[in-house]
């Protein structure tokens, strides 16, 4: 009852950060490890991004920290020769963020997608996508990005049946949206060796648990490559073409895990 009473008291409050805790109690109720995010967070008052969220209906969905990041990413690249690209187009939501962050570059955005949803899983991409998943069609994408389209190539098929109309172009930032091993691996091994240098490849999927496939497939294409992903916090990671990366490594090292006594002798 003590915990009810207070649980109300903060979620009555006109104190926003009281409100916050209210919402974390509740959370850790009913999934008690999820972490929550600070409300402070500068970038969800942009007027420009949240505008562009409104457009796709991502305001409230659960991919605005990729999003941003994707946003945040593109601007390294400014100075890479290359095309863009995205594998996996979905409404275009991303696509949009690529062409506008380039809008003022002669670049062309190339996207690949069957533009039929996912193809069908294999036994290590898990259990949470199906056939048909995430189907959205190329007319809807077409006037989604009809501000860009100029610079637009659409290349619909399955990955990567269409992959060798750009085999002779360089690319400075590609992203990979396709949520299943044999796609995601198809990609890699087309633009890894045509990303120019300092050029980025971004996948959406990886590190997320329904897609285990995905981020598998990242992992062992680039055990042997100077290159690892980045993993971001919020889903998603990304590696850099030339830039040398560590191994993961333990957030605790051992020295800091040992007991008191173990480092006294």
């Amino acid at each position: 009852m003590i915990g009810l009473a207070r649980f109300l008291r903060y979620a009555l409050s006109k104190d926003p950060h009281l409100r916050l805790h209210a919402i974390r109690m509740f959370a850790q109720r009913m999934i008690p490890d999820y972490r929550l995010t600070w409300h402070q967070t500068g970038w969800w008052y942009d007027d420009d991004f949240n505008a562009y969220l409104d457009r796709f209906g991502e305001r409230r969905d659960f991919n605005t920290h990729r999003k941003w990041m994707l946003w945040q990413l593109i601007r390294l690249v400014a100075r890479v020769p290359g095309d863009t690209a995205e594998c996996g187009v979905y409404k275009g939501a991303s696509s949009w963020l690529i062409c506008a962050a380039t809008e003022q570059s002669a670049r062309t955005h190339h996207l690949f997608d069957s533009f039929e949803g996912l193809s069908e899983p294999e036994p290590a991409d898990g259990n949470h996508w199906t056939r048909g998943s995430l189907c959205a069609g190329e007319d809807l994408v077409r006037d989604n990005l009809r501000p860009f389209e100029r610079r637009l190539k659409f290349h619909k098929g399955w990955i990567p049946e269409r992959f060798s109309e750009v085999g002779d172009r360089g690319f400075a930032f590609v992203h990979v949206d396709v949520d299943l091993r044999q796609p995601t691996l198809d990609s890699l091994i087309f633009f890894y060796s045509r990303l120019s240098d300092g050029g980025i490849l971004l996948c959406d999927d990886y590190g997320c648990t329904t897609c285990p496939g995905a981020t598998a497939a990242i992992d062992s294409f680039l055990s042997d490559k100077p290159e690892k992903m980045i993993a971001l916090d919020a889903g998603g990671g990304f590696f850099i073409k030339g830039a040398t990366t560590g191994e993961q490594s333990r957030a605790i090292p051992a020295v800091a895990r040992g007991s008191p006594e173990s480092d006294r002798e």
